[in-house]
């Protein structure tokens, strides 16, 4: 009978009911429709409609913010074995988190004119290319590796500070610099440590984002202060992490070393 229920099992997970071949689907439609909010990002930034622009950059964080809790509720690994899931949200990810962001502060006019200008624009571009493409790009304890592409989250300050050419230029570049120092960032849905501190802190951080935009192009000062708050812990979690993370490295390298025995 054990035997009878395992092999029936087998054949569930070898054979997944339609219903379940039909969820998975929509759970990657709903991750693919980050590009059609892409695209109408690009629109409303060249229509010079940054708000509309800011509200479609929220909605696609939030999308990209559920659907892997969907994904790991519906097995889609497992129900579509052949279609890979991570590779569509790395595709959706690096439109609307690195290439319409970019677009916006190249449109909006928040860039140095020139050859400076192409420089700055360019920069995250070619270096986010490099950290959505990096095998190690998440680590086993679910923490980025450099800077994780937010340059959704940079524009969006860079409008509600009302940062200048110059002030965004070194904010764009040191931010793409940091995309290859090996700083581990907290993935806020996924890093085990603090876990509920992280996501309350994100959904808090979501909803001070939305009154900003709600109130451009005088938001409360208290809720501007607020949301930056939410930056600084992220930040301070992140390095601290890392420093635990190498310290631990350490540590074991140097229980491994001391357990050897002399040749």
């Amino acid at each position: 009978m054990g035997d009878f229920t395992a092999q029936r099992e087998g054949d569930m997970t070898a054979h997944p009911a339609p219903s379940g071949r039909f969820a998975a689907a929509l759970v990657h439609f709903y991750t693919a429709v980050g590009v059609v909010l892409a695209f109408l990002m690009v629109v409303a930034i060249e229509q010079r409609d940054l708000r509309s622009a800011l509200w479609l950059f929220l909605i696609a964080m939030v999308v990209d913010g559920t659907d892997g809790f969907l994904a790991r509720r519906w097995r889609v690994k497992e129900v579509l074995p052949g279609f890979d899931g991570a590779l569509l949200d790395n595709i959706v990810d690096y439109l609307t988190y690195c290439f319409a962001p970019v677009v916006l502060l190249w449109l909006g006019g928040f860039l140095p004119k020139g050859p400076l200008g192409w420089v700055v624009a360019c920069a995250p571009l070619l270096a986010s290319c490099y950290q959505f493409c990096r095998a190690d790009a998440k680590t086993d304890d679910h923490l980025f590796t450099g800077f994780p592409s937010y340059w959704n989250v940079v524009a969006f300050y860079v409008i509600v500070l009302g940062l200048g050419p110059v002030a965004t230029s070194v904010l764009v570049l040191a931010c793409t610099a940091l995309v290859f120092v090996p700083i581990g960032y907290v993935y806020p849905s996924r890093t085990e440590t603090w876990w509920v501190a992280n996501m309350a802190g994100a959904g808090l951080w979501l909803i001070a984002y939305a009154v900003i935009v709600a109130t451009l192009p005088t938001p409360p000062a208290w809720v501007v202060a607020a949301s930056l708050a939410y930056i600084v812990f992220y930040a301070g979690e992140s390095l601290w992490l890392t420093a635990r993370r190498r310290r631990r490295l350490r540590q074991h390298v140097a229980s491994v070393a001391a357990g050897q025995s002399p040749v």
